[in-house]
């Protein structure tokens, strides 16, 4: 199994209350990884990273849709080995690219935290 797909199955183990979709689509390029609903019915965006080292990379279709849609958009990123995980909102997708895993911008830094913030999509 990669690191995305354990990354994947830890959110979904860590946010019970969430509906997941995973989008697998190759016809739109950018196109975020998975789709969530939460308990207030709202529908929302995840990008799932998983690094080795401080640099996240986004292709320019990721970038482009983060732009375009900076509302209800996320990135959850996790560094390995040490497992930290960190979630961004997509709107500071080029401040990630630009200083990576040491972005200071990010909603949430447990699976606690990350949850209460996709209750919280409105």
């Amino acid at each position: 199994m990669g690191p995305e797909r354990k990354l994947y199955q830890n959110l979904k183990r860590n946010t019970p209350s969430i509906q997941w979709n995973r989008i697998e689509n190759y016809a739109l390029p950018g196109c975020p990884d998975l789709l969530g609903y939460n308990t207030s019915g709202h529908f929302f965006t995840v990008e799932l990273k998983v690094t080795k080292g401080n640099r996240i990379r986004f292709s320019p279709h990721q970038i482009s849709f983060h732009k375009t849609h900076p509302k209800n958009t996320f990135i959850l990123a996790q560094a390995l080995p040490s497992r930290c995980l960190k979630l961004f909102p997509g709107s500071v997708i080029l401040e990630l690219e630009a200083l990576g895993y040491a972005c200071d911008l990010e909603l949430a830094a447990s699976w606690s935290t990350v949850l209460e913030t996709f209750e919280l999509v409105a």
